[in-house]
Parts: C-alpha cells; structure tokens; sequence
C-alpha cells in the first residue's frame, strides 16, 4: 500500500533522549496503518547508537533513519567539556539541519511530512508545524515533575530572591527545597545554551497539539493534573519498559545479552545483590570511587557493578581482586534483564529518568547519587515522596554513608517500607500499561489516534 502519511520525528542526539524517542516511534509503527511512514532525524552518531548501521529499523521497514548535521565544524577542536560544547554547537545548527534532512525525505519518499513528533527539547519545532500546517506532538523523556519544574521556572526563579526554601506553590511539589529544583532553572539562560533551549521549550509546550511523557498518571496525580492544566492535552504513555509488546510486530530493540552476568546473578540468593550503574555518560569522580568501592567491600554482600574499562583504574589498588569472591565487574549489563531478575536488592544509580523507570517497573529499591539536570529533582521525589529509596548522605559517595544506605534498604524496617512502597507503585505502573483500560493504555490509543489521523 502506497504511503498517504508520513510523520518527521526529530531528535535530541544527546544522552539518552533518542533511544526512549525511538522506543515510543515504534510502539505507535507497530500499531499504525501501513500506509503511515516514520521518519526518523537524527546525528550520525546517535543513529549509530541506536539504529543498525544508522540507516533504519531492520524490524520496520516503515522507519527510516535521516542524517542531520551536528553543528560540529570540520577540524574543530573541543575546548572545556566536549560534551556540553557539542549540545551548544548542536543547539546552534539548529532548525536548518533539520528542515534540509527533512526535505531529503520528502523527496525521497514522495510524501509531505504530516506530523511532526518531536523530542520536547526541540521547541523551534512549534514554528515547523506552524509552517508546515501540521499537527506538533513534542515528547518529554524524563519525569513529569521535572517538566512541571521547568514549566514554573519563572515563580521559582522569583523565590530565589526571598527567604523562602521550599517550592510548595507547585502543585505535587509541596516540602520540596529550592535546591532539589534542575540546575537549569536555577540559572541564567544566558550562562547555558541548554538552558536557554529549555527554557524557550517551556514557553512553547503550550502550543503543541499534545504533549507526551514517559510515565504514568497514578505517579504524580496532583502534577498530572496541574499540567492538563496547563497544556492543550497531555499524555501519559509509560513506562515504556512495561509496555506489552505489540501482537503485530516486536519492539524489543535489545537483542545482546550479557549471558556471563546474567548467569551469575542466578547464583545469587533473591533480592541480595547491589547493583551498581550510571548510565552511559557519567563516571563519578576518582575520591568517589575509592569510597563506593571501600564501600562495598566493608560491607562484604553480593554486588554487581556496569563500569567501563576507562573507568576502573580509579578503584582502590588490588579491590577487583580481594571482591572476585561477592562482586562482579561488566563493562555493560542489560539493565532491563539484570533488575527483572529477582536478585537485586538496591540499585545505585545517578537517577536517570529511565533508570528509575526501569527500577520501578521491576521494584527495585534506590540509592540515588545525582549529577547534573533533572537527576537532583528525581533524587528528592525517590526519597520524599514516593519514598522507594535513599539520597547518599550529603549528596556524595563516602564509605559509611554508603554502607550506611545499603544497610538501610536491605536490612531494616525502614527498608523494608521502602520494598513496599516500591511494590505498590510497581503494580499501579503495571495496571497503567497492561490493564485493557489502564490509563497509559487509553492514552496511547489517543496519541495512536492523533499521529496515524494526522
């Protein structure tokens, strides 16, 4: 059947903002008319990352993967932190990389974009619908409390010149401190070019067709609602971790499996091991690992530790040998597989959206140690308001404050509310995605609806 419909979806080539993006396009191509194509724009390294060869989908042959220029010049030479330059330099080629690698598509496959969905971060992409007469359907990677705080950023940028320390104006966000709110908010627009994206995305959102997140209502009802509020329409779709694979075609992308780590986590006892991950972009700093590790080894338990090569030489001389007994070194491990499996008691984590996504899908209890945007926001509502889990004490790995939160989850009775409260939220995550009228399950049919209509 020809293609009648084509949706552009533009990405965030950072972090792990694609990856959730692309796992949302295909839940909606695996249940799209076939006359709907998907478009997928993206830099060269990203669609690397995340597509076979950067060229397309081999499961779907109606997502195809666009290159758009990263804004990098040719023999640039990265000064201070490459990565945050990258995003600016990025962040500057934008929207004419991607208006050009979108004309190369519509000229390649003979069909005007019809809809445009987007990451959230890509607020230009208001102007392109606008222009292009087209639905805009941004998607929010992270949490709906962060986006709440940064649709507020103006009234908490206010407080910052008052005495008061909490943020309780913001519904869902009473007890919260001025200082659990992203680093992006708090700061000038003018001292970051990530912030000033952010920034012009809150004052946009407002008129996108729908705005989309990967969450569930029954996490935040009084956020949720404060953002119906506040949006056109907005829409919970996740967690995408729980969402129950399509009859028509698989949407599992993660074929490699780490088969030797997932064989030693089998002989581990139940909820024993702490696991121990970062994600693909943070390494903790030298002193921080020298505790963790000092850490772990007091503490003498079962543990399981995603850490790159480049990384291990800030261990303690001689660690990995003296803890080959308990512990158990990867370079990469298969989240989703190692918390579904029953033997991880805690996990530590920077706190990542979908890193707490996963957790809470598979309840798992936290230890949160963040880092930088929304992560210090999603600490705070692990510890104090849906109380999964623990901040390190003073924000940093220290040797007893670690030990000390191990302790904590896996043995006491404070702990064991916490691997309850987990459970609970664990279930309401599964009944949004799997129940026949759950909630996530009604939005996706909307959002379903209003791309394949579009």
């Amino acid at each position: 059947m020809p293609a009648s419909r084509h949706i552009a979806v533009l990405a965030f080539p950072f972090g792990t903002h694609a990856a959730p993006l692309l796992h949302l396009i295909k839940r909606i191509a695996a249940s799209a008319p076939e006359d709907v194509i998907f478009s997928f724009f993206g830099s060269s390294e990203s669609n690397k990352s995340i597509f076979s060869g950067g060229k397309g989908d081999e499961e779907f042959a109606n997502i195809e993967a666009y290159e758009v220029w990263d804004g990098v010049p040719k023999d640039h030479v990265f000064k201070g932190n490459p990565h945050f330059e990258q995003i600016g330099l990025f962040i500057n080629a934008t929207p004419g990389n991607f208006e050009k690698a979108m004309k190369e598509a519509e000229e390649e496959t003979g069909v005007k974009i019809s809809c445009l969905l987007t990451d959230a971060f890509l607020w230009f992409s208001a102007d392109l619908a606008e222009k292009h007469g087209v639905p805009w359907i941004p998607f929010w990677t992270a949490a709906s409390c962060a986006l709440s705080a940064h649709l507020y950023t103006d009234d908490i940028r206010r407080l910052l010149s008052t005495n008061e320390q909490t943020v309780g104006m913001i519904p869902g966000f009473d007890g919260l401190s001025i200082k659990d709110m992203p680093k992006e908010v708090l700061m000038d627009n003018n001292q970051s070019p990530l912030a000033l994206l952010i920034y012009n995305m809150a004052l946009h959102l407002p008129r996108a067709t729908v705005v989309v997140v990967n969450s569930f209502e029954e996490i935040d009802p009084a956020i949720t609602l404060d953002l119906k509020s506040k949006l056109k329409k907005f829409l919970n779709v996740g967690p995408l971790p729980l969402m129950a694979e399509s009859s028509k075609k698989t949407i599992d992308s993660s074929a490699d499996h780490n088969d030797e780590c997932l064989e030693w986590l089998k002989k581990q006892d139940d909820s024993s091991v702490v696991y121990i991950s970062f994600g693909s972009v943070i390494t903790p700093p030298p002193h921080e690992m020298v505790a963790l590790a000092e850490a772990l080894e007091s503490w003498k338990g079962p543990f399981l530790w995603s850490l790159r090569d480049h990384a291990r030489k800030n261990l303690p001389d001689g660690f990995i040998d003296r803890t080959t007994g308990n512990g158990k070194f990867v370079s990469w491990a298969p989240q989703k597989e190692v918390l579904q499996s029953g033997k991880v008691g805690v996990f530590v984590t920077h706190c990542g959206w979908n890193s707490i996504l996963e957790s809470i899908s598979y309840g798992v209890p936290l230890i949160c140690r963040p880092f930088f945007g929304d992560q210090v926001l999603n600490s705070a509502m692990v510890e104090d308001k849906w109380k999964i889990g623990l901040r390190v004490k003073d924000g940093v790995f220290t040797k007893d404050g670690t030990v000390s939160a191990i302790e904590v989850i896996l043995s006491s009775e404070k702990g064991k509310q916490i691997r309850e409260n987990v459970q609970v939220l664990k279930g309401k995550a599964i009944d949004a995605v799997q129940v026949p009228n759950g909630s996530s399950v009604r939005n996706f049919q909307d959002l379903l609806e209003l791309v394949a209509m579009s």
